[in-house]
């Protein structure tokens, strides 16, 4: 039999903390408690779960941090982040997501919901680790998830790697805004507010890529969308 999925919660409130534990072992996860940032940086390094739930306010190393820090290591980059909240405005989850984390969730949140957040995005981990995307001197290996410009690695969030995946899996076609974030947020079009926008704007940054420039990957199509081309072809 298959070992269950790990995830880490970190909660510093004890009574949340166990709540959340007790529904994700009902739904059949394994679980690893930590009551604070720094617990839960030294539990990465020691049990490498394969998924985090991660409270935005823990006292001293805040949640952001703790998820800044995380997906600024290569070996902890790729392990998936579910932020939870009680901050429900536009920004605060522009901010989380463009930390690194892969989903925001707002408190409170119910056991089944969480549980299929979990199950989503472990399942979107698993799909093809061989897969390679070139774009010009774009090299985007799916697997690691890892992306490279002309041999540089590029330092990107894990959202930033998926709006640039799902780009050069379609490469010249212009894809909207709206498709984009219901693509890479698994949100309703119509709801993406500036998150694209955002998301686009540091890719553009670690490219190296500046709105003057003849030569560049990412276009913006004045009322339709984004585009990824070779600027040399």
């Amino acid at each position: 039999m298959s070992q269950q999925p790990t995830v880490l919660v970190v909660e510093d409130e004890p009574a949340q903390r166990e709540v959340l534990a007790y529904n994700l072992e009902a739904e059949g996860f394994r679980v690893a408690k930590a009551g604070n940032g720094e617990e839960a940086l030294v539990l990465v390094d020691e049990t490498m779960p394969d998924i985090i739930v991660l409270d935005w306010m823990l006292p001293n190393v805040s949640g952001i941090e703790v998820c800044r820090q995380l997906k600024m290591r290569s070996e902890t980059r790729s392990v998936p982040i579910i932020m939870l909240s009680a901050r429900s405005e536009e920004v605060d989850k522009v901010r989380g997501l463009e930390t690194g984390a892969d989903d925001y969730v707002v408190k409170p949140v119910s056991g089944p919901q969480l549980s299929a957040r979990i199950s989503a995005l472990l399942r979107r981990g698993k799909g093809g680790t061989d897969d390679v995307l070139t774009v010009g001197g774009l090299e985007i290996r799916l697997g690691p998830r890892e992306a490279e410009l002309d041999s540089r690695l590029l330092e990107l969030t894990a959202k930033e790697f998926d709006v640039l995946a799902y780009l050069a899996a379609r490469p010249g076609q212009v894809v909207s805004k709206e498709d984009l974030h219901a693509a890479v947020w698994k949100a309703p079009t119509g709801t993406e507010g500036r998150t694209v926008d955002v998301h686009l704007s540091t890719i553009r940054k670690k490219l190296g890529e500046k709105p003057d420039d003849e030569r560049r990957y990412l276009h913006t199509v004045i009322g339709a969308g984004v585009r990824l081309v070779d600027p040399g072809a």
